[in-house]
Formats: C-alpha cells, sequence, structure tokens
C-alpha cells in the first residue's frame, strides 16, 4: 500500500509522511511494542509491510505510531458510529392514550400495555384525551394518572409529571429494572385483547 502523500486528512490523525518527527515509538500490527525507532526506520517497515504508519498519541514524546491498513481502520470505526447510533436510537418512548373516564376493563387493558412496554425497558408517554366538556375537568385526568403511576409503581418511576397540553394530559414513566419479568396471567391476557400502541417518533 503506498503513501497517502495527497490524501486529505484530518488535523487529528497524521499518517505515513505527514509525521514529521525525528523518532516515533512503534507499535506493531498486532498491538506489539517494536520500540523506539526512527521515522525513516518507521516508514521503511510500513512500505514493506504494505501498511500505513498512523500517529496515535501525538502528545507522547516521542509520539506513538502504530503500523496498520488506515483504510481498513477507518471503515471500521465508521461501522462501529453507526452501530453506537443504532443502538442509541433503539431507546423509544411508547405512547399509551386513555379517556378521562375510561371504564374499569379498558382501564386494566390499558395498564396491560403499558406494563408490557416497560418490562420490555422502553419509556412511556401516557396521554389523557379530553374532549367536550371533560376539558374543564382536568382533576380527572391527573387522578388517573395518579392511579397508574401507582398501580405500576414497581416497575416505574415518574421521569415526567402530569402536565396539559392543550386538550391532552401527559405524563412519562421510566422502566426502574432490567427487561425480562413477565407480566401476570391477567394483564397478559388483556394485554394480547389489543393492539399495541404506536411508538413515539
Amino acid at each position: 500500500m503506498q503513501r497517502h502523500r495527497g490524501d486529505p486528512i484530518t488535523t487529528e490523525t497524521r499518517i505515513n509522511d505527514r509525521i514529521r518527527v525525528p523518532e516515533v515509538r512503534l507499535v506493531g500490527p498486532n498491538g506489539e511494542q517494536v520500540g523506539i525507532v526512527r521515522i525513516e526506520d518507521a516508514l521503511r517497515l510500513a512500505q514493506e509491510s504494505e501498511l500505513d504508519l498512523v500517529e496515535v498519541a501525538a502528545q507522547a514524546r516521542p509520539p506513538v505510531c502504530k503500523l496498520m491498513d488506515y483504510g481498513k481502520f477507518k471503515y471500521e470505526s465508521a461501522q462501529k458510529a453507526r452501530e453506537s447510533r443504532r443502538n442509541q436510537q433503539l431507546t423509544v418512548i411508547k405512547e399509551q392514550k386513555l379517556r378521562p373516564k375510561i371504564d374499569t376493563h379498558d382501564y386494566e387493558t390499558k395498564r396491560g400495555h403499558v406494563i408490557r412496554f416497560l418490562e420490555g425497558g422502553n419509556k412511556v408517554k401516557v396521554t389523557i384525551m379530553f374532549r367536550g366538556r371533560e376539558q374543564s375537568r382536568p382533576e380527572l385526568g391527573y387522578r388517573l394518572l395518579q392511579r397508574l403511576a401507582e398501580d405500576i409503581g414497581d416497575l416505574a418511576v415518574v421521569e415526567a409529571s402530569p402536565k396539559q397540553d392543550g386538550r391532552n394530559m401527559t405524563m412519562v414513566l421510566a422502566p426502574t429494572k432490567k427487561p425480562g419479568k413477565k407480566p401476570s396471567s391477567s394483564n397478559a391476557s388483556e394485554a394480547s385483547a389489543e393492539e399495541p400502541a404506536e411508538a413515539e417518533a
């Protein structure tokens, strides 16, 4: 592999002929310590091995350089960065909507969904939807959210307290336990009776 004499390089990383010091502490391609060598010898070893000489610790005295395939290194680093971002995006907020005058059966069903989301490691945004005259009774929504928080207190903490948002009142719950615990049979059967709420983007 030829030296990247004309390739654009970030200011953070110097490779090959861009390393302008008299000597470097050289690390081999498998992490073995070669020792302090003249820059001319390090560049010759890189060329003979068809690898790049990459500065990995510029602040050291002398700077630490490693023999590696820099193109492959950059590709793998980009892959790891993408994977890291993808893993972060897996943490989504599920949403569960309720009406302030919900009946007991529907409440149990919705609670089952919330429990399932929490046990899956997801946060849950619970939304109370007010219609018509219900908007003049925000205390109904507040009491319902408080009831739900108390009912699942062993599974979640209230990350965002109930607050009015136009016609809706919202509360955000965050799981306190790692995924894995199974819901009770009654909750599991009720949860399966209705499609899960869509995840909020």
